[in-house]
């Protein structure tokens, strides 16, 4: 509940209200006119970071009603803003700190990052298609397919 709660007072803290309420279907969570809605039903405080995250990201990334995903425009600010929560939730900062704790597959790493495992996939998929199969940090290297990190020796010292 810890990363849900801090999250949370962080979107209200940038002016967003934020509700718990029933939803109909499968509707997980929306955003709209500084106000996030975040289905009740959802029962672990992973899934509603995960949704809260992408949420937030509307709201950082967003315009107008981009309900109708037949349009390419709103599909467009649609990957925005999942982008937007990845990049925030899980920057590449993070993989390398789980791998230094020693995180060893995927189930470890959702629980280590307080997100569920469909939001760390669909996380590296997004970094994939962003960057190619690995990307450099600092003195490490983030291999994302398949997901594993590097460390080089600093010469530096």
């Amino acid at each position: 509940m810890v990363l849900y709660e801090k999250l949370l007072n962080e979107v209200v803290n940038a002016g967003v209200s934020v509700f718990e309420v029933k939803m109909k279907g499968r509707i997980k969570g929306l955003y709209s006119d500084n106000v996030i809605w975040i289905n009740e039903a959802i029962d672990t405080d992973s899934e509603k970071y995960s949704i809260l995250a992408e949420e937030f990201g509307h709201y950082n990334t967003s315009v107008g009603n981009i309900i109708d995903q037949s349009k390419l425009v709103n599909r467009k600010q649609e990957q925005r803003a999942r982008t937007w929560a990845y990049e925030y939730t899980i920057p590449i900062s993070k993989i390398v700190s789980a791998h230094k704790a020693h995180v060893k597959n995927k189930f470890e790493l959702a629980e280590y990052l307080g997100v569920t495992e469909d939001f760390v996939e669909r996380t590296i998929e997004r970094y994939i298609e962003k960057y190619g199969d690995y990307v450099s940090y600092k003195n490490f290297t983030v291999c994302l397919n398949p997901l594993g990190v590097l460390e080089w020796f600093d010469f530096s010292h």
